[in-house]
């Protein structure tokens, strides 16, 4: 049995859908690219991300660690300190996520002045 998400098996599976699917949702793009120079505690990923809340923040890690993009570990206990870095996966991820940046500031970024 396949430990890959549902999305990503069976006969509608397709790399650009699976790859859409985990980039489409609202935050992973941002957390992945917060997380590509260095390792982040949760509340200090959640203030670099404006607007994120908590409990979404919290949702959108739990994804991204069962998808093996990130690792979550555990500092101390008390008080709890806990840890967001980048898997090899994750990091795979840097060439897209520079890609989409790159792709933003010349659609977006120039239109906007």
């Amino acid at each position: 049995m396949s430990d890959l998400p549902d999305w990503c098996t069976g006969e509608d599976f397709c790399p650009v859908t699976a790859t859409a699917n985990l980039l489409g949702k609202k935050y992973h793009p941002v957390i992945l690219h917060r997380l590509l120079k260095e390792e982040k505690g949760f509340n200090e990923l959640k203030r670099s991300i404006p607007g994120v809340t908590a409990k979404v923040l919290s949702r959108s890690l739990k994804d991204l660690q069962e998808n093996r993009l990130v690792n979550r570990e555990v500092l101390s206990e008390s008080p709890k300190k806990v840890e967001y870095s980048l898997t090899e996966e994750g990091r795979s991820m840097e060439k897209v996520l520079d890609a989409m940046r790159e792709w933003g500031e010349q659609n977006f970024t120039e239109k906007q002045g």
